[in-house]
This record gives structure tokens, sequence and C-alpha cells, in this order.
């Protein structure tokens, strides 16, 4: 099997994982800037392990502010094949409750303030993101939150929103139109940046609130999702210790993710300059080199 390595993506309330013991950060830069953060790399349970504050520790990066690149292309630096992101968000469906678990097999992408590929400059590829999330990845989610008897749901539409701001009641109620089950603010564009780097990914939703859209609960602030995160981030980290020691036996050796770039790459390389060749090095050096 092939060397496997797995990162976590903690967001809001999931910044660090007290357990891991065996720690040094890690302080990258990619020709995208810095990371959220240091990089904890961990060996727990003799397995090599990194974990990133998608936020920064302390939360003090809006999600708009996130430098989505610099963090995908630090864990492709650093050898990672498969990324669990963990995120909390709001509910738009009555039977996701706070507290709920969401397994998100889809997103609709509504942010609008970011650059969302690395292929933006001189080199052009088109990956396919129909199925954005790694069914494998997926199923190691699930065995996971099942061993901690969470509730949970499998497969959700995720709607990221720009932020940092809330939803208005229109935005929540033309969401839940849509049918979408859970709205945030992070996971795009870091899905389809991760795809572009051949990095499995799958997300684990936690509901932190009912959005604004329910007319029983208090419309969302701040001190309401926090009280929700602190109880979810004990599960979410019994999760998390529980993926590192599965995810490896659920890896799809045909996952689409694996080898994307083979039919992306549209530009023809007689126009790829060896500056971009360059940049482009950790995230699509496998393609561009040959």
């Amino acid at each position: 099997m092939a060397n496997n390595k797995l990162a976590i993506i903690g967001g809001s309330g999931l910044y660090d994982v007290e357990e891991f013991k065996d720690r040094e950060l890690i302080d990258l830069i990619t020709p995208w800037g810095k990371p959220s953060d240091k990089i904890l790399k961990t060996n727990y349970s003799g397995k090599e392990v990194f974990f990133l504050p998608r936020h920064g520790r302390g939360h003090f990066i809006s999600p708009s502010k996130i430098n989505f690149k610099a963090n995908i292309d630090a864990l492709k630096q650093l050898g990672v094949t498969d990324i669990v992101s963990v995120s909390a968000v709001g509910s738009l469906k009555e039977d996701l409750a706070p507290g709920k678990f969401v397994i998100i097999d889809q997103f609709i992408d509504r942010t609008f303030a970011r650059n969302k590929t690395f292929f933006d400059d001189e080199i052009v590829a088109h990956v396919s993101m129909a199925h954005p999330t790694s069914k494998g990845l997926m199923n190691a989610c699930e065995e996971a939150i099942k061993k901690e008897g969470i509730d949970f749901q499998r497969n959700g539409t995720y709607v990221v929103m720009e932020g940092p701001q809330f939803s208005t009641l229109a935005e929540s109620n033309l969401y839940r139109s849509w049918g979408a089950d859970v709205i945030g603010m992070t996971n795009m564009p870091e899905a389809k940046l991760a795809r572009e780097a051949e990095i499995r990914y799958a997300s684990v939703s936690m509901v932190t609130d009912y959005d604004c859209w329910h007319p029983d609960h208090e419309n969302v602030d701040v001190k309401q999702v926090i009280d929700v995160l602190l109880n979810n981030a004990l599960k979410a980290k019994n999760m998390i210790k529980n993926i590192i020691g599965n995810f490896e036996s659920y890896i799809d050796p045909n996952d689409p993710t694996n080898n994307c770039l083979d039919v992306a790459i549209i530009t023809s390389p007689e126009k790829q300059t060896e500056k971009t060749i360059k940049k482009l090095k950790n995230i699509a050096g496998r393609v561009l080199n040959k």
C-alpha cells in the first residue's frame, strides 16, 4: 500500500487535539504565502498525522481571509494524501438538530470573494467536481462516528456562503427551497483545491444552530454557537482518533481524485513556462514534470 498520510483541518471550536502528545509544530511557506497557522505533526497509534486549524489557533482569520491555497499546498508538501475537514455549520432542515453530525457529499458554492484555483496563471486545468468528496474516506468517517454513538446523517448538501455575517431570513429560506442540508462558510474553495492537488477529501459538518429560518429558535448568535461547539468538540476529537485508526483500510485505489490531473490540464506544453511549473511543483509536479 502507498504511504498514505492523513490531515485533519479543524474548523470553529477545533483548534487542537490535546491527546496528541507527540507534537511538532511545522512552520511552512508556500508559493501562495503562509498557511493559517503552524501545522501540528504528531504520531498517533503509530501513524504520522497532521492537524491544521483553519482559522488559526485562537480563531483570528475570517472565512473570506483564509489562505486556502497555502493550506492545501502546505499539506501536499508534507505528503498528505487524505484530508478530513471538520466544520461547524447551521442546519437547514428540521431533523438536523444542533449536535448532529453530517457527512457531506455535495456542495453548493455561493462564495464570490475568493481565489478558487491553483491554475489561474498560464497553466489552465479543469478538474471534475461532480463528486467532490471521496467515498472511501466518507466510509471511514461513518464508521468512526458510529463507534462513538454520535447522532449523524450520511450524505448531505453544504451551502458555502461568503460570510462572515450569518444569512438573512430570505437567504436561509432560499437555500432551504433548494433542498440543501447545512450552511457554512469554509469548505469552498477548500474542497476544490484539494481535488486539484489530488488529495482525497471528506467533510464532517457539526450542526451548531438552525441558521435563522426556524420560527421556534432564536436567531443564531455566537454565544449559542460556542456552547454547542464545546459539546461537539469532544465528540469530534474521539471521531478523529477513530479515523486515524481506520482510514487506510477504506482507501479506494480507483478513487477519481488519485490521478484527476491526468485529464485536467488543457494548456499546450509550449505555453507552460518554467516559472509557473515551478510554482505548481507541489500541487501538480506529478504531471507537469514528466
